[in-house]
């Protein structure tokens, strides 16, 4: 199994607007083969005082695929190409983290 963190950072006032294209395209991923979890977080309010916020402009997506392949097969997806040319100018920054599970 593969685990990905993907943090996205959108440009001032873009989160939401980037959060619904995102929305739009769950569907389209949960139907991939070797999806397990695809889903996006942003910071808990209120939360524990040792919380360190992400921010406002900011979210995560979590994900968890059965493979590599699986992963690489997502990465390379029409939707996902359609997503990013939808989202391109709203994302500040995006920083994908590959994780395998001890």
């Amino acid at each position: 199994m593969i685990h990905v963190i993907a943090v996205i950072t959108a440009k001032p006032g873009k989160r939401a607007e980037i959060l619904a294209a995102y929305r739009a395209n769950v569907p389209n991923v949960h139907a991939e083969q070797g999806c397990i979890e695809y889903g996006a977080a942003v910071d808990a309010d209120p939360a524990l005082p040792f919380q360190k916020k992400w921010g406002d402009d900011s979210f995560l997506v979590i994900e968890k695929w059965d493979s590599l392949e699986a992963l690489k097969a997502h990465a390379a997806a029409p939707h996902m190409a359609a997503y990013g040319a939808k989202t391109k100018e709203l994302i500040a920054s995006r920083v994908i983290h590959i994780l395998s599970p001890v």
